[in-house]
This record gives structure tokens, sequence and C-alpha cells, in this order.
């Protein structure tokens, strides 16, 4: 369970948000310190001033609920001044891939995606364009209107440093300051990670924090990077041992799925398990399920 913790002293920059490590994972944060003493920054984002902010190098407040904002704007501000790592955003991501040209986004659709029907979504406007041989169609210069890339540089273009500001009542210079400060692990050689716990889960858009975060370590290459990645902070007694111990229903130890009974052989449950792609380059961990 230690293994990404003890990543962590690799970090150029740490960021705790939803999350408050030096009072709640102590074991962790010995790595945090490992990483303050080697260098890296600390940063803490969060609503009140905790013991990780005491600790921290920059804390900056904002209000409950707000962080899919305050994410949004560390977005902009990395695609406004390509701060992006170019080379893993076009070849270890979907950014070049084409979408739907029926696809819309909340700006240009009232406030929603297209596809809401009767307070649910259809997706199929959000399909990838593919080839007469099933391969998604890409654009690898970035430039197409319909790539994931410009979808993405479109939808978070709204999210100025005033507008932010605004919603989570963060001060305008401390956004730029944490901004500034992650962003910068985006360059050769640096890696920054996230740490997050039940204040990123505990909401009803806790996915969505969580998404939103893999955003930005993607446009930052701060993925498969020692000192990287998105670090959830759990307990072995709970949550962890939960998926760890085979005490859910529907997951085994390793985090294998529990065949139903519909299922009846081990060549049926992995043929069922295990992902296929049409992408000849796909680097698609899916595919050892077997």
């Amino acid at each position: 369970m230690t293994n990404y913790w003890i990543d962590l002293q690799f970090s150029d920059c740490i960021l705790a948000m939803g999350s408050n490590p030096a009072s709640n994972h102590p074991i962790s944060f010995k790595y945090v310190q490992k990483a303050m003493d080697r260098g890296a920054t600390l940063v803490n984002v969060d609503p009140r001033f905790t013991q990780t902010s005491a600790r921290a190098h920059i804390y900056a407040p904002l209000r409950s609920g707000t962080d899919i904002a305050f994410l949004g704007g560390m977005i902009k501000y990395i695609l406004d001044n390509n701060l992006f790592n170019e080379k893993y955003v076009k070849y270890y991501t979907n950014a070049s891939f084409l979408i739907s040209p029926d696809f819309k986004l909340p700006g240009e659709n009232d406030g929603v995606f297209s596809g809401l029907e009767e307070g649910k979504y259809n997706k199929a406007t959000w399909a990838y364009q593919k080839g007469a041989d099933g391969v998604i169609l890409k654009d690898m210069t970035l430039q197409d209107p319909l790539c994931v890339f410009r979808l993405l540089k479109k939808h978070y273009d709204r999210y100025n440093l005033e507008i932010v500001s605004q919603i989570t009542g963060t001060p305008v210079d401390k956004l730029l300051e944490v901004y500034k400060t992650y962003a910068a692990t985006g360059e050769k050689g640096k890696a920054g990670t996230i740490m997050y716990a039940m204040g990123w889960t505990q909401h009803t858009v806790g996915v969505q924090n969580i998404r939103t975060m893999s955003i930005i370590q993607l446009l930052l290459a701060n993925m498969g990077v020692a000192g990287g990645g998105v670090n959830a902070l759990r307990g072995e007694a709970n949550v962890q041992g939960s998926t760890d111990y085979g005490l859910l229903f529907h997951i085994l130890p390793g985090y294998l799925r529990t065949p139903p009974a519909s299922i009846p052989t081990l060549k049926e449950y992995i043929e069922k398990s295990t992902p296929t792609t049409t992408e000849p380059k796909s680097l698609n961990w899916g595919r050892t399920f077997p």
C-alpha cells in the first residue's frame, strides 16, 4: 500500500488538495518531507488552514465544493501559456482523436453537453470518428476543431483568473502562484503529484474532481514517472482493505471482476473481461488481463 507514498519523495511539487496528510496520513507525509528536504515545493489548497497548510510553502484557500473551477483555471493557464508536454499529449493521450461533428459543448448548447434527454445523457454524439477499418481518426497537428485537444481548449477558455476567483473565493494572486508553481512540473526532468482524499471523493461531483486533475496530469506528462500520478490517500483498514481483502461483492482480490452465474467457464470470463481495440499502436494494459 505504501508503494506510491514512497514515490512521493521524488516529486518536485506536491499539491495537497482534498486532503490533510500531515494530520490524517502521517506515514505518507514522511515521504512528502523527504521530497521537501530535496527541494520540492508543497502546495496546499483547502477551505481550512490545517496542519498541512502550516507546513506548505504555498497555501491557497477556496470555497468548499469549488475545486473543479479552481482546477479548470489551471487547465486554461497551462493551455494558454503552452506549458503542456506536446509530445506526450500527442502520442500518449486521446488529444488528437476526432469527435463526432454532432457533439456540442455546454457553451454552445444552453449549458449542457449534447445528448441530454429526460435528465440522462445519450452519448451517441460523444463518439469518436472512425475510418472504414474501425480505427479512430486523428489530427496529429492538434488543429482540427473537432479533435479532443481543441474541444478541451474551447471548453476551458472561459475559466479566466477573475471568473475562477469569483467562484472559488481564492485571490487572483494566489491562483496565479499555485498555477505557475504546479505547471512548472511539465518541464523535462520535473514531476508533480496530487494527494487527494475524502475532501474530493465525498462530493456529488467527486469523480469529476479527480478526472479534472487527471487532465492536468496528462497535459503535464506527470503520469508514469517517479514522483507523478494522481494519488488517493486511503486507509488500509477501510477503503483500501475492502478491495484488497475481497470484502466487496463485485471485486475479488487483485481487482478481478467477480464472475456472475451467467459466465460458466474461465475461458468465457477472460474473454468478457479483456478489452479489445482496433488501434495498432495501443498501449492497452487491459489486454494483459488473462
